[in-house]
This record gives structure tokens, C-alpha cells and sequence, in this order.
């Protein structure tokens, strides 16, 4: 799995940056529409969910046995982008209870992922982090449904762009750990 990680960081890079867009869109338009916001968390989660994909098909063989956290998140985020494309005159409420679900099954699987890699990655901290912001950003949000859209999106927003910065230094480590890896390739091929 860390292979695959490794290998694919530029992926996890595109979370990040995609995270951070999400989120920079969200405070310079705070005053989103329904339907723009619904379609900017829907592009979002869809851009998320295909680098997942992406990235467990680009996968090694060995590693597909670790896979099914990938997939899963993968699966999830193309199947909440999709249903928010399909439906969107979706409720305030509605798309703040699907977002705070997305967020929790998001989260719980990032850590699951994070406590698995312990023993394969140093630094794995930063996916725990990560996921432990976005429980609580969807648990948050089910526990105070009347916040509002609005606030929802500067919520949305901020955690964004929280969790695109830690899926930004996971993706650098894992770069790191790759160009290493390379090397240690190059070096004994060499001998």
C-alpha cells in the first residue's frame, strides 16, 4: 500500500489542491446560490473520488488486497457528487445531512487507512489529522443543522482548505518516500 501511495502522491496532491479551490471558492462567494453550491461540491467530491479511482487502478498488484479503503472513499465521493448532480434542488438540510455523512464515512476510513499504514510510513500523523478534522466537520455539522447554508459554507470552506493542506505535506512526504524509493531501485540495480 505504501507503494501505491508513493508512487500515486501526485494524486493525493490533486485532493489537496482541489480541497483548497473548494475552499477558496467558498469565502469569495459566500453569498452561493443552492445550486452553485451543490455544483461546486459536487465537482469537488467528483474530482476526489476519480483521483481515489485513479489511483487503486493505477495500482500494483500486491497492494490490491489494501485497497478496499481507496476504494471505498473513491466510490463514495463519485457517488455523492453524482447525486448531487441528479438532484439539485436538494434541501439545505438535505445536502448538509449527505455532506456531513460523506464527511464522517471520509474520515473514518482515512483513519482505518492511517492506523493500517502505521508500521509501513513515518508521518502517518497527517492522514489521521486529516481525518480526524473531517469527523469532526461532518459531526459538527449534524449536531448544529441550523446553522444555515450559509454558514455551512464558510464551515465547508475552512475545512477545505484545512484538509487540502494536510493532503498537500502527505503528498510531499509520499514524494519524498518515492524519490527515495528510486533511488534505492537505481542504487542496487547498479551493484
Amino acid at each position: 500500500m505504501l507503494n501505491l501511495l508513493a508512487r500515486n502522491w501526485w494524486l493525493v496532491e490533486i485532493r489537496g489542491v482541489a480541497a483548497i479551490a473548494f475552499g477558496v471558492l467558498a469565502f469569495l462567494w459566500p453569498g452561493l446560490t443552492l445550486l452553485v453550491l451543490v455544483t461546486l461540491f459536487a465537482a469537488y467530491v467528483l474530482i476526489d473520488g476519480i483521483a481515489l479511482l485513479v489511483s487503486l487502478v493505477r495500482g500494483e498488484p500486491g497492494t490490491r488486497g489494501h485497497g478496499w479503503s481507496i476504494a471505498l472513499m473513491g466510490v463514495l465521493g463519485v457517488g455523492v457528487g453524482i447525486a448531487a448532480v441528479v438532484w439539485p434542488a436538494i434541501t439545505a438540510l438535505s445536502l448538509l445531512y449527505l455532506t456531513a455523512f460523506w464527511a464522517i464515512t471520509l474520515g473514518a476510513v482515512q483513519v482505518i487507512t492511517a492506523i493500517r499504514l502505521r508500521r509501513e510510513i513515518a508521518g502517518e500523523l497527517w492522514l489521521v489529522i486529516g481525518g480526524l478534522l473531517t469527523i469532526l466537520f461532518g459531526v459538527f455539522l449534524m449536531v448544529f443543522p441550523g446553522s444555515g447554508l450559509l454558514s455551512l459554507v464558510w464551515i465547508a470552506g475552512a475545512w477545505a482548505i484545512v484538509f487540502g493542506i494536510t493532503n498537500l505535506v502527505l503528498a510531499w512526504r509520499l514524494r519524498s518516500l518515492h524519490l527515495e524509493i528510486i533511488r534505492s531501485r537505481i542504487v542496487t540495480s547498479a551493484r
